[in-house]
């Protein structure tokens, strides 16, 4: 009887063990769905940005030509003992970190022997047809775009890219990358933007991405892999020519969902034809929610854009964006100056100037590499800059959804850094720092040298970034730029006041039409928009926009030159009314 009752007891006691293992099982099974579902920390990407493109970059533009090299796609050499093949070694890291079962998708490396690798991973060569050898740069970043979509039919050229649907999943992508170092252009490589792109989509579409563990990405270059798809804050070390990544997967597939060049705007912005390729009202939804997100601008060395800064904030209020507002500043402000930015909506933060090496001393550039601080600002995860010489008229929140370096094109495949999307890195900042003797600036300045930094860029639409010039100086151009200027509602999300700044010159007319060399930059009505926004700031911070005795000396002066030289449009004969040119600061 006893004994029957203690294996009585006994099989209760196991019962109760299989319960508590079961409750352990379905818990840890639960805690592990919630984490496999977990969206990205990263909040800006919570969303999977490919969900906004409606269709691909072919289906969109099915009159895509494709330039192709005429041979047969790349595949590795299948005769493992070719004396005049390469004997790739495996780097230690991977030695250590990687297991027999690791599974390797390989990149351009057609030439090397790789029989040591088959034999300690599983290998899977990923064939490409690479790019021609005619396919130039610029045919990826052309200086005009059909950005009206006035033409139908609009002609890009197409990277070739393999079927990544016939691939496995891989733990492991590795790439060799073209390095053509110190030659001149050498980051403008579109082989090496194939090889870039192909390891991306590689990793995104065939890697692992769960919580547990994310798949990684190897390169095999003398030069630096390109920051514009994989960030430097993404690189977890480096060996000899080694550089190991593990990207952040909702960061990378957005920057595979956009185009592969500037033929093409990342994304269009205006009324026509925007929901034929994109679901614009799911990027309003996303970008409704405040995140870790800011406008800024900065101003050092002088307090000439004082005025600008001013106006630029009140802008951005105007349009109703919940965004912070952060002003980068140097000691050269006066307080007086200080509290007026700070009254008119800017958060200041005080900076020490960077100097540009190459710059002459007291030179107008000699501390414009103080920009680079905006990437030190790592408590935001998305700026958007706005040079304080431009006005906001649309909201431009939307933009916040982009990634750096979005921006609108200036000339052939250079980007205007007048606006531009970029993500705060200290990781980045070091990098500039360190590459600031290195790296030849084509004007001189900051935009010089960041489009020698991020030399493959997305395009926002010029609506984005409108530039007050007349470069054909046709009554045509004059006519369609002034109307886009003068539109109510606006039509243009921000205007950028190129040569002499509005709040330097006569609210009368644009002191722009005085100066030979300046007036491809002059329009009355882009000028009048300007003043219409200031006349609409308070009184106290309209004083920071006075005439100093100087500049009255200066604009009187040009005035003369002008009526000396002629000029048919007699701006200098204009009457001037502006109280400003009494009461002086």
């Amino acid at each position: 009887m006893v004994e029957g009752f203690g294996v009585q007891r006994m099989l209760k006691a196991k019962a109760w063990i299989i319960r508590i293992n079961l409750l352990f099982l379905a818990f840890f099974l639960l805690l592990y769905v919630a984490l496999l579902l977990r969206p990205s920390s990263f909040a800006p990407y919570s969303l999977n940005s490919a969900s906004f493109v409606s269709c691909s970059l072919r289906e969109c533009h099915p009159k895509m030509k494709v330039v192709l090299e005429e041979t047969e796609p790349s595949l590795r050499l299948k005769s493992k003992g070719n004396r005049n093949m390469t004997k790739l070694e495996i780097p230690m890291k991977l030695w250590k970190e990687m297991g027999k079962s690791t599974k390797i998708g390989m990149v351009n490396f057609d030439e090397d022997d790789i029989s040591e690798w088959e034999s300690s991973f599983e290998i899977t060569p990923i064939a490409f047809q690479k790019v021609s050898k005619y396919f130039e740069w610029k045919d990826l970043f052309p200086e005009w775009v059909d950005e009206e979509e006035d033409l139908d039919g609009a002609s890009c050229p197409e990277i070739p890219v393999p079927d990544y649907r016939s691939y496995q999943k891989v733990d492991l992508v590795v790439a060799k990358l073209p390095c053509r170092y110190p030659e001149e252009e050498w980051g403008r490589d579109v082989f090496r933007l194939q090889v870039h792109l192909i390891a991306a989509n590689m990793a995104a579409k065939k890697g692992k991405r769960d919580w547990f563990s994310r798949s990684k990405v190897a390169f095999l270059s003398k030069c630096r892999p390109m920051m514009e798809v994989f960030r430097c804050n993404d690189m977890i070390g480096r060996e000899g020519d080694w550089w190991f990544y593990e990207p952040e997967m909702n960061r990378l597939e957005q920057k595979i969902s956009l185009p592969i060049g500037s033929c093409q705007l990342a994304m269009p912005i205006w009324d026509r034809g925007v929901n034929k390729v994109y679901d614009l009202s799911k990027i309003q939804r996303a970008t409704k929610t405040v995140k870790r997100e800011a406008y800024a601008t900065v101003i050092h060395s002088s307090e000439a854009y004082v005025c600008g800064a001013i106006t630029l904030a009140q802008s951005l209020l105007q349009t109703g964006t919940k965004r912070d507002l952060i002003l980068l500043m140097d000691d050269s402000i006066s307080m007086s100056k200080r509290a007026a930015l700070a009254a008119a909506g800017w958060r200041i933060r005080m900076i020490t100037r960077i100097r540009n090496p190459r710059a002459e001393k007291d030179s107008y550039n000699e501390y414009n590499y103080s920009k680079f601080r905006l990437w030190q600002m790592t408590d935001y995860d998305k700026i958007i800059f706005i040079d304080s010489d431009i006005i906001v008229l649309r909201n431009l929140d939307l933009l916040f959804h982009f990634p750096q370096m979005s921006a609108v094109g200036n000339d052939n495949s250079i980007f205007n850094s007048g606006i531009m999307v970029i993500e705060p890195s200290n990781c980045t900042f070091r990098i500039f720092i360190e590459r600031r003797d290195e790296i030849v600036s084509y004007n001189g300045g900051d935009q010089g040298f960041l489009n020698e930094v991020f030399v493959w860029w997305h395009r926002l639409p010029r609506r984005t970034n409108f530039l007050k010039n007349f470069w054909s100086n046709t009554t045509l151009e004059k006519s369609v730029k002034n109307e886009m200027f003068g539109a109510n509602p606006p039509k243009l999300y921000a205007i950028h006041y190129l040569g002499l700044k509005p709040w330097l010159c006569y609210r009368d007319y644009d002191c722009n039409w005085n100066i030979d060399d300046q007036r491809v930059y002059a329009s009355d009505v882009a000028h009048k928009r300007w003043w219409k926004l200031h006349d609409a700031m308070d009184e106290n911070l309209q004083a920071f926009c006075k005439l100093t005795k100087r500049r009255r000396i200066e604009l009187d002066w040009d005035r003369k030159m002008a009526q000396k030289a002629g000029y048919e449009d007699q701006h200098w004969n204009i009457n001037i009314t502006d109280p400003r040119r009494i009461h002086l600061v």
